[in-house]
């Protein structure tokens, strides 16, 4: 991984992601190609009143968004609470013309939802469509965008977003101190060194 400086004076011009807008979509063009993809994880999928984009993530993308997920995970069974992770669920509502793939989502304790509560997005190449405005009437309470070495929070106020300092769905969590292990060379190595820190009392 790159180190924690370079993350966050990171070029994010389009040129590591692939990314693709197409404009003109119908709704049925859009499930169509979801029908085609099929169970895959990639392409990703994001749809706005008939425009659509097609993002096949880099490696670092899916390492930071990995990485991200899993020291969330950790830190939430370290400390009893529960949740579920969905991955990059397709969520999308034919009335709002709307359809998201987050890079990573959740819903927190054990009542079954038909939206997660919390959507991941690493946005590692600037450009692509505004996920804010996506999800707005997707129903997820609570989305985190990393950019440039930081995860920025935006949490559901009616019907639109409000950026906030901590989190809503797991207030206790210090989400700078989670954001500042995304440079270690390996999982592993994030996770002891995370959970260290925590316990020493950063968090």
């Amino acid at each position: 991984m790159p180190s924690a400086a370079s993350l966050r004076l990171h070029d994010d011009t389009p040129r590591e992601d692939h990314v693709v807008h197409l404009r003109g979509v119908s709704w049925e063009d859009y499930e169509h190609l979801l029908e085609v993809r099929g169970d895959k994880s990639a392409p990703r999928f994001t749809y706005l009143r008939g425009t659509l984009e097609i993002m096949s993530p880099s490696k670092d993308h899916e390492a930071i968004k990995s990485l991200i997920a899993r020291l969330l995970e950790c830190w939430c069974i370290d400390r009893g609470i529960e949740m579920m992770p969905y991955g990059s669920w397709t969520l999308k509502e034919r009335k709002e013309e709307r359809g998201a793939e987050p890079d990573e989502c959740y819903v927190f304790g054990t009542e079954v939802r038909d939206r997660p509560q919390l959507a991941i997005e690493v946005e590692w190449t600037r450009g692509g469509m505004d996920k804010l405005e996506v999800y707005r009437r997707l129903g997820v309470d609570e989305v985190w965008i990393w950019r440039k070495g930081e995860i920025h929070v935006f949490v559901r106020e009616g019907d639109v977003y409000q950026n906030v300092t901590r989190s809503r769905v797991v207030p206790d969590l210090d989400l700078e101190l989670l954001a500042s292990f995304l440079d270690r060379p390996t999982l592993t190595q994030a996770v002891r060194d995370f959970r260290a820190a925590v316990a020493g009392g950063g968090g």
